[in-house]
């Protein structure tokens, strides 16, 4: 059945590339490097968790077109702060500046991600659809060591388009010769990655590390990405 596959697209941000880890080691050194628990941010328990609460949130609205870029990246700092009553706006820039320097250049992949990778990378072409920002996603893979691997990189600022919409799936098809029917997507977002793929006619394998329980039927669907050698 995988034989008519020539094109693996993969998300980036927690299908192979650990944003979670990777955001929280960078917080921590933001944390530690502007003295926050002096200021009463306390514990970083809680501070990452709001920030991950409001990163998601603005990471929803700008999907949906009500915010900008710009806005998403120093709002999440200082929507933060305002909840632990510190209203610094100039500080919320300057944790925004600090945290979009040195978040990409992380490392942590998610586990058996560089395994699959080479595996896949013999048998068929391997490119990204993304909805991070272009300069952002690139020195994501290169500094993890995986930016070879992909032939095409899609973003969503390449594209001038956003998962879930069919438009930024079409434009991959365009960007690198692939078809519906020799096309699949691999993501762990349900609502963007997998419905997005399954609206726009493609199959998808819906990573699924957390067995978040869903009525959506997709055409593979694994817990790990090892499971992955079984399917290609």
């Amino acid at each position: 059945m995988t034989q008519q596959y020539k094109h693996l697209f993969f998300d980036l941000d927690h299908t192979l590339w650990d944003f979670d880890k990777n955001s929280e080691v960078t917080l921590l050194h933001l944390y530690n490097e502007y003295k926050l628990e002096e200021r009463n941010i306390a514990p970083f328990t809680e501070f990452l968790d709001i920030f991950n609460y409001h990163n998601d949130r603005l990471w929803t609205r700008f999907r949906s077109g009500y915010i900008k870029r710009d806005e998403l990246r120093w709002k999440r700092f200082w929507l933060t702060l305002l909840d632990f009553k510190i209203g610094d706006t100039a500080l919320a820039h300057e944790l925004s500046s600090a945290y979009l320097e040195m978040l990409p250049t992380q490392t942590l992949l998610v586990p058996h991600a560089k395994e699959v990778l080479e595996h896949c990378s013999k048998k068929y072409e391997l490119h990204l659809i993304t909805n991070g920002f272009e300069n952002t996603q690139w020195m994501k893979l290169q500094y993890s060591g995986i930016a070879s691997y992909f032939k095409e990189i899609i973003t969503s600022e390449k594209s001038n388009c956003l998962k879930p919409h069919t438009d930024i799936f079409d434009y991959a098809l365009k960007a690198t010769g692939g078809t519906i029917n020799d096309s699949i997507m691999i993501g762990d977002a349900l609502e963007i990655d997998i419905k997005g793929a399954y609206n726009a006619g493609w199959d998808q394998v819906y990573y699924n590390p957390a067995r978040i329980e869903h009525d959506h039927n997709p055409t593979h669907e694994v817990e790990s990405l090892q499971e992955l050698l079984e399917i290609f």
